[in-house]
């Protein structure tokens, strides 16, 4: 099974996408609603939290962990990849480098947690792939408490951004990388707010083309979790109605969400 985590609900997003990319491939889900978010953490609990994460994911049958999480993927991923023999596959990796592919001016704006945006990891993993680029980072710290709220079209959820992709439409940036994976829910407000000429970068579908190439560079292990007979599960540390709400509306579906 391939086991995805997130700090909340946006990693769902992620798991969606992957259920839509590489039909069959069971997945177990963790979000920690109950510690999120994670972007507001010092470096040392982002990674304690990861390494619980992991430790529960390998409990339940996980043989591939995605961190689903920026915060996390920036901070904790090479500390988890020291830890674990297990694959650890990171969000950022393939959003940076589909960011690089496609700008034509290299001017990149990239939106995330104040643990991504501090960590640097976004504009250090781009200048591998193009080192001529421009890339200009935005935290935006009251995103996700907004989306997991659940006020995905309310007026002070557009004024907020407005505020925060003010700077990077000043500096005409052509592609602009969602750096979190509760942005996906918001780019509905997004669009029209950074310019529709702006190329959006879905961490969440960058992330399940990834796991999708990653599993078909190993067909063995690809047969071997399709086949499995498993089925999809999905855990959080806490929920709500709003939660509910929430990963039925990502999934198109009612998903059973079990408290751990």
């Amino acid at each position: 099974m391939i086991g995805v985590f997130d700090s909340g609900v946006g990693g769902m997003t992620v798991a969606r996408a992957i259920e839509q990319l590489c039909p069959g491939l069971p997945l177990i889900y963790f979000g920690d609603i109950a510690r999120t978010p994670y972007g507001s953490k010092s470096p040392d609990t982002i990674i304690r939290y990861s390494r619980n994460n992991t430790d529960f994911l390998l409990e339940q049958g996980a043989e591939v962990i995605v961190i689903a999480c920026n915060s996390a993927s920036s901070t904790a991923a090479d500390a988890l990849r020291a830890n674990y023999r297990v694959p650890i596959l990171d969000v950022i990796t393939p959003a940076t480098r589909k960011a690089a592919q496609i700008s034509d001016s290299g001017r990149i704006g990239v939106i995330g947690t104040r643990a991504t945006v501090k960590s640097g990891m976004y504009p250090r993993r781009i200048h591998e792939s193009r080192p001529d680029a421009e890339v200009i980072s935005q935290a935006c710290p009251l995103l996700v408490p907004l989306v997991e709220e659940g006020w995905l079209s309310q007026r002070e959820t557009k004024m907020i951004l407005r505020r925060y992709l003010q700077p990077l439409r000043r500096r005409q940036i052509d592609t602009l990388v969602l750096g979190c994976t509760h942005y996906p829910l918001l780019k509905h407000l997004i669009t029209p707010r950074i310019g529709r000429r702006v190329r959006l970068i879905d961490s969440s579908i960058e992330m399940a083309s990834f796991v999708c190439e990653f599993l078909d560079r190993d067909p063995a292990m690809k047969e071997r979790l399709c086949n499995s007979g498993k089925n999809s599960r999905f855990y959080v540390s806490d929920t709500t109605e709003a939660i509910e709400q929430m990963a039925a509306r990502i999934f198109g579906r009612p998903v059973e969400l079990h408290t751990v």
